[in-house]
């Protein structure tokens, strides 16, 4: 660099360096860069194997468990449980494992109901093989006629216990597509009490009688949600049902309808001989039939109370049963207790 006074050269500045110190500047740079990124993988590696063995491995678990159920293997089985997580893999691990159950729970319903359905088939089935069998070997005319008597009652009974199975196993799938709409209990009450008032079963004579709790209709009206159709169906079940168990003569039911919190209450009383109180709780199981003295046997299929109460748990309600006590706690009667959820305000 030239040194310059009034633009005349007095002197010449010479700066120089050792050729190592450049290299060793260049060299520290990237000593220092090697060391970040080094510690970068570093980090990177241990947040990979934490992810893995927080997200991976649980969603890996979840997923071999999953397919393990898919294939239908014979053991029931564990979806891995992370329910301790208090995050996605928490929840996710819940709903997999409710869901699971849930399944089984309903193949195990699905597979008792067949067994069930094979034995109530394989009764008259038996039956009707066997009046068949005999009829060509019938030399009377009676004989004849009593075979054929129970041909027709073992078909009837064979259709009936047929339709009221194809009820109850679409029963499900049928409330799930069908929308619900609002109901008004009181006046599907009057229409049904209306119509069992003019059935006669076998020259039977009942009274049915309907009864709306006044103190309730002040506070609105008797509306649910749900499927008209079943709910009369219960309700035509449960009156059929006090209509062969009431005496011949002075047979009465009775049918009040009230409402207790956010609840429309059902309840259905007859005159009749009451329910075992250790049949109580058996007479909601399926094929479970405790029918009055005198009934021909086959009449019904022990289906009626069981789809009842199925229809009633569908709509979010409960369906119970107990007996009419007098004062000396005898028996005088029984009582089904329907209860329905009432319609919100919209």
């Amino acid at each position: 660099m030239p040194v310059q006074r009034f633009r005349a050269v007095v002197g010449v500045l010479l700066l120089s360096t050792q050729a190592g110190d450049i290299d060793q500047i260049v060299h520290s740079e990237r000593l220092a860069i090697m060391r970040v990124f080094g510690v970068a993988t570093m980090v990177n590696v241990v947040l990979s194997l934490l992810l893995s063995s927080t997200i991976a491995n649980p969603l890996r678990r979840l997923a071999a468990a999953a397919i393990r159920v898919r294939r239908g293997v014979k053991s029931r089985e564990e979806i891995p449980d992370f329910s301790f997580r208090q995050d996605e893999i928490g929840n996710l691990s819940s709903a997999i494992r409710d869901m699971t159950n849930s399944l089984y729970d309903r193949i195990a319903a699905i597979e008792s109901f067949a067994a069930d359905v094979s034995h109530e088939l394989k009764n008259p089935l038996t039956s009707l093989r066997s009046a068949v069998e005999t009829l060509p070997l019938a030399k009377s005319e009676e004989s004849k006629k009593r075979l054929l008597d129970v041909i027709q009652h073992d078909v009837r009974r064979l259709d009936r216990l047929i339709s009221d199975i194809s009820d109850a196993s679409r029963l499900d799938a049928e409330l799930a597509r069908a929308d619900a709409k609002s109901i008004d209990l009181k006046k599907l009450l009057e229409s049904l009490v209306d119509i069992s008032q003019q059935v006669r079963a076998r020259s039977k004579p009942v009274t049915v009688t309907f009864e709306a709790d006044r103190k309730s209709l002040g506070k609105g009206s008797f509306v649910v949600m749900g499927h008209e159709s079943r709910i009369g169906q219960i309700i035509t079940n449960l009156i059929e049902n006090a209509r062969s168990f009431v005496p011949d003569e002075g047979g009465t039911i009775a049918v009040r309808l009230r409402k207790n919190a956010n609840q429309c209450i059902v309840e259905i009383e007859d005159n009749g001989p009451g329910i075992e109180a250790e049949n109580i709780d058996r007479i909601f199981e399926r094929f479970y039939t405790d029918r009055p003295e005198g009934e021909a046997f086959g009449q019904n299929s022990g289906l009626g109370l069981s789809i009842s109460r199925q229809i009633a748990e569908a709509h979010g309600g409960t369906l119970e049963a107990e007996n009419v006590l007098d004062a000396d706690g005898k028996r005088i009667g029984a009582r089904f207790i329907l209860t329905l959820p009432e319609q919100g305000p919209s």
